[in-house]
Formats: structure tokens, C-alpha cells, sequence
């Protein structure tokens, strides 16, 4: 167990994602003291009284209070959930990419300033353009931003293999890779289990749709998508004040692997108390980099036509 001293984190943005988020770390006594911090003030006040009687009935204490930005120093984590509305009629991640981009520009030089040393955890979509301006906006090492990026689909993506092999999801070495939106793709030629590698099928291949697909149906019929993106938020957190040195796929910046600068996209990283601990670079096959090489292009397009 990490020492309770760094034990801090602040959720901007503490609607749906951020309450899930705030309410998962306070189930799993992680943190020590959590800061919500969003627009409106007194919703905020609410969301942070109704679960500070929530964490009453366990058993590790979690200070809960709502705050301003200012609060957010001596944060070891600030996951970053605050978002525009959905645009009307549209469903899709990039829709919100010029709103989201300019309300990061009001908040991150602010996080940067009074909590120099945090790590960042993206949450906000189209998170792979926002985990790159959060780079440019903060000045942070690469090793401290991180996005939550393809986590959630590896997880759609192993439970789906998981029915189809008869092999528990835990058991499964399989990841979905680059954008998180419609450029991701499943890297089967490195998936494996016990040792053994998993064959490259169209069938399997076809899941990796599905699974790219669940989060807008989610949207589509309930408004929203909260429960799994803030399971990974917290999953993320846990891995960095715990120093678990998970290895899991988020959005980093890419720094010449396959010959990718300069963009952020899901690659798999190990995360423990630094952030990042390690950059991985998996051995893809020529198909797999064309794909990783399609979603860099397709995400800088976005970044390139923010204003």
C-alpha cells in the first residue's frame, strides 16, 4: 500500500463520468481525499455531501468537499471529465473536439499552475486530440498526461474473445490500439494467452467492431456512457497511487514509434507512480502499422483544424 501523504485527487467535471469516478475511488478506499470541482458550484456541494454520507458505511475514511481549481494543489492525480453538451443530432466524438478544446484552454493552464507536479488523466472526448493539447497547454513531461483512450474498448474487446475461446477476460493479452474512435484497431498479431498466441481470425477481427461500436449505442439509448469510462478512470488512478506498474493501453504521445510524432493514440504503457513508467512498442505487422499510421493521420487532421 502506497503512504496516505500524496493521496489526493481532483475530478474536474463531476457529472456523470466524474461522479462514477469519484464514487468508484471512494468504494475502493484509494484515494484520501477527493476534490470535485465543477461549474456549478453548489451541484457540486451536493454530489460531494451525498457521498461523503456514501462513504460513511466503509471502512477506509475519504474526505470528500467540493472546490474551485485553486483546490486542486498538492493533487497527486486530476482526472480531467468536464465536457460541452453533445452537440443536437450528432453522436460522435469529434463533434465535441472545438468546444471541449476551448474549454481545456480556460482550465489546464490553471491545473498547470497550481498543481505543477500532478499526473493528468484525460477523460474528455475526443480524448486522443484533448490528451495532445493538454501536452501543449500544461508543458507536463509525457510521462504525467495520459488519456484514457482505448482502455475501455480492450476491455469490450476482451470480453467479446473471452466468450468466443471459453478464457476468462483476466487471462487475455489482447489490445485495441491507436485512436479511440473509428481509427482503433485489435492488435492480434501480439495477442496471446498463457504463452500461446491467438490466431488471427475474421471472426475475431469482427469483434473488435462491435466492440468499437458499444460505446455510441450506449450513447444512443440512454444519453450518456459513464459506468465503464469511469471504472477506467479509477482503474488508471489506482494503478498511479498504489505504483502498481499495470500495463494497460492509454493515449500518449507518440514519439516516433512506426514513424509517428507529434499525436497522441493508445499504445499499451506500464503505469505506476510516475505516470508512465515505461513506453511499449509492440512488434504489429504490416498491416497493424498501416492502421496505426491511419489513425495518427486521422486524429492530426482533427488537431489541425482546431482553431
Amino acid at each position: 500500500m502506497a503512504d496516505e501523504e500524496g493521496m489526493k485527487v481532483t475530478i474536474v467535471g463531476p457529472g456523470k463520468v466524474g461522479m462514477v469516478l469519484a464514487y468508484t475511488l471512494v468504494l475502493r478506499g484509494v484515494a484520501r481525499e477527493v476534490v470535485l470541482v465543477g461549474s456549478n458550484r453548489e451541484k457540486a456541494e451536493g454530489e460531494a455531501l451525498d457521498l461523503t454520507h456514501a462513504q460513511a458505511f466503509q471502512q477506509i475514511p475519504v474526505k470528500v468537499r467540493a472546490g474551485e481549481i485553486e483546490d486542486a494543489a498538492g493533487s497527486e492525480v486530476v482526472a480531467i471529465c468536464a465536457s460541452i453538451p453533445m452537440p443536437a443530432g450528432l453522436h460522435t466524438r469529434n463533434a465535441l473536439a472545438q468546444g471541449n478544446a476551448d474549454l481545456m484552454k480556460e482550465l489546464l493552464p490553471r491545473i498547470a499552475k497550481v498543481a505543477p507536479d500532478c499526473k493528468l488523466v484525460m477523460v474528455t472526448n475526443p480524448v486522443d486530440v484533448l490528451t495532445w493539447q493538454a501536452l501543449q497547454l500544461t508543458g507536463f513531461p509525457r510521462e504525467r498526461v495520459v488519456g484514457t483512450g482505448t482502455l475501455v474498448d480492450s476491455i469490450r474487446f476482451r470480453e467479446l474473445l473471452s466468450e468466443m475461446l471459453a478464457i476468462h477476460p483476466d487471462d487475455l493479452r489482447a489490445y485495441i490500439l491507436g485512436e479511440h474512435g473509428e481509427h482503433q484497431f485489435p492488435a492480434m498479431s501480439v495477442a496471446q494467452s498463457g504463452g500461446e498466441r491467438i490466431d488471427d481470425t475474421p471472426e475475431r477481427r469482427a469483434l473488435c467492431e462491435r466492440a468499437k461500436h458499444f460505446g455510441i449505442e450506449v450513447f444512443r439509448k440512454k444519453g450518456n456512457t459513464c459506468y465503464a469510462i469511469g471504472q477506467s478512470a479509477a482503474y488508471i488512478i489506482e494503478a498511479i497511487l498504489l505504483d502498481e506498474k499495470r500495463t494497460v493501453p492509454l493515449s500518449v504521445l507518440v514519439d516516433g514509434y512506426l514513424g509517428v510524432n507529434d499525436v497522441c493514440l493508445s499504445l499499451p504503457v506500464v503505469v505506476g507512480k510516475k505516470g508512465v513508467e515505461r513506453f511499449l512498442h509492440p512488434d504489429l505487422n504490416e498491416v497493424e502499422a498501416g492502421q496505426f499510421r491511419e489513425a495518427a493521420r486521422a486524429v492530426r487532421e482533427v488537431i489541425e483544424g482546431l482553431s
